[in-house]
């Protein structure tokens, strides 16, 4: 009986935990509760919310991964779509003890709706102005994704309306997130190229694993430049990037003290919220609740708001902490 009672209130403390998220895809993060609401607007497409989430247990492959994207982009085609999403997702993060988020996403537009890459940045930008406004309980900022894949001319066309957005929206929109497909030749090559730009955040940090062959100047690169490491454990498992929790890469970067954030990457895709991905962290590496508030309050040094926002935060989170 003892147990029993032990476990929802393990889960209580990583839910009530004040937590950072910095590593959230928009598109990726909307749970099947929205999905199901997206549905009833497009009838006509005949997709079912199993078509855009890997439930618990299962795994796919990471171009099926990719894939399921695909199908979420079929059902956020507007901007009222896209309005909706970011404030359920914000909401979602919100009362899940999330205090400040980073959400990325790649400006897309339709021209079936008259949607433009513009009208889809306000869109996300009116949801986080609105999610403010009705006082939900959590800090949110936009990072403008480059998606690698589409070329040139289009990374140019990014670059240039997050400019125009760094300059109007008020803090809101706060970096660059260059992404794409890591399933490429020559990925040791392309790494070290994008290592030598110095981020500031380095996303996933998958294939800099010390254990995989010819890499650990990669490792030391990272290391010796200490770049914070954005960890997002269930998306690598189920996307089957890594083998199996005990093996996944925080327990390498946390046994030497190296920067690193807990994130969900996906929630909606992967069936995850950042208080699991904690719990599961904290149970596979066997972390104490202290080391867990620490990994936490931490990870407020690494977002990419100013150092006001950041001494803000860690008021909040001394006002939030628990007696151990």
């Amino acid at each position: 009986m003892m147990e029993a009672e032990e476990q929802p209130r393990k889960t209580a403390f990583y839910s009530k935990l004040p937590k950072v998220e910095l590593h959230a895809h928009l598109n990726g993060s909307i749970s099947s509760n929205t999905i199901k609401k997206l549905i009833d607007k497009k009838p006509d497409l005949k997709i079912h919310d199993q078509m855009t989430m890997i439930d618990k247990g299962k795994k796919r492959t990471l171009e099926e991964c990719l894939q399921m994207f695909q199908i979420i982009h079929l059902l956020t085609t507007s901007p009222e779509d896209v309005l909706m999403v970011t404030k359920d997702v914000i909401k979602e993060f919100a009362d899940d003890g999330v205090k400040y988020l980073e959400l990325r996403s790649t400006p897309r537009g339709e021209n079936a709706t008259g949607m433009t890459k513009k009208t889809y940045v306000e869109s996300i930008l009116e949801g986080i102005k609105q999610s403010k406004e009705e006082n939900v309980d959590i800090d949110v900022r936009y990072l403008m994704s480059i998606d690698r894949r589409g070329g040139p001319s289009a990374a140019k066309e990014a670059v240039k309306l997050a400019e125009e957005f760094f300059l109007s929206a008020e803090d809101t929109v706060l970096g660059l997130d260059l992404s794409g497909d890591p399933a490429i030749p020559n990925r040791k090559t392309e790494t070290q190229v994008l290592l030598n730009l110095f981020p500031d955040r380095i996303g996933h940090g998958t294939f800099l694993s010390s254990s995989e062959e010819g890499s650990s100047d990669l490792v030391d690169f990272v290391r010796q430049h200490q770049i914070p490491l954005e960890l997002c454990l269930t998306s690598n498992i189920k996307s089957q990037t890594v083998p199996s929790y005990d093996q996944h890469h925080f327990g390498f970067w946390h046994s030497i003290a190296h920067p690193a954030v807990i994130c969900t990457d996906d929630k909606g895709v992967f069936a995850t919220r950042l208080s699991r991905e904690y719990q599961l962290a904290a149970e596979t590496f066997h972390l104490t609740q202290s080391q867990v508030w620490d990994l936490s309050y931490e990870s407020i040094n690494y977002i990419f708001a100013s150092d006001s926002t950041k001494a803000d935060l860690r008021k909040k989170w001394s006002h939030l902490k628990p007696h151990f």
